[in-house]
């Protein structure tokens, strides 16, 4: 028997602001769950809402789906998480937001130079990239890659 703690996937999408078609897509993604209803159709537990919540801000400050898939995982399914559990799972992405500042403001404070070998700059490049050095890296902006995999094993 289903109770007042589930939501149909009309309510759910009423009440998180997103549509049911991203709901059911969340849910083929695992990163929230419903039951199915004797007629087969969809409830959610009240506790997906919190899950749409950190799914919605994780999103708007740049997490891809799959890094908030990771650290939903670890979060329990049908009920609300605990205050512990959330802490775990904002230590972990606190970390992460800094590191995807510290690369913003690089590439903020380094927009109108070379960004290494792309090249913005034609007048840098012999003194950052001389003979082209950077190409035995690989494509792209290889001094900035390096720099944030650098400040990613400290």
């Amino acid at each position: 028997m289903i109770n007042n703690n589930y939501l149909t996937v009309g309510q759910l999408s009423e009440r998180s602001g997103v549509a049911a078609s991203a709901l059911r897509f969340y849910e083929t993604k695992n990163l929230i769950s419903s039951i199915r209803t004797n007629g087969n159709q969809r409830r959610y537990n009240t506790s997906m809402l919190r899950r749409i919540a950190l799914i919605q801000v994780a999103q708007s400050v740049g997490f891809t789906l799959e890094e908030i898939t990771v650290e939903l995982a670890s979060l329990p399914m049908n009920k609300t998480p605990t205050k512990r559990d959330w802490e775990k799972v904002a230590k972990k992405w606190q970390k992460d937001l800094d590191t995807k500042m510290k690369q913003i403001q690089s590439l903020s404070d380094n927009l109108t130079g070379c960004i290494g070998c792309g090249c913005l700059s034609m007048k840098k490049c012999h003194l950052l990239n001389p003979e082209d050095i950077l190409h035995e890296n690989g494509n792209g902006a290889q001094r900035l890659v390096d720099e944030f995999e650098d400040e990613g094993s400290k």
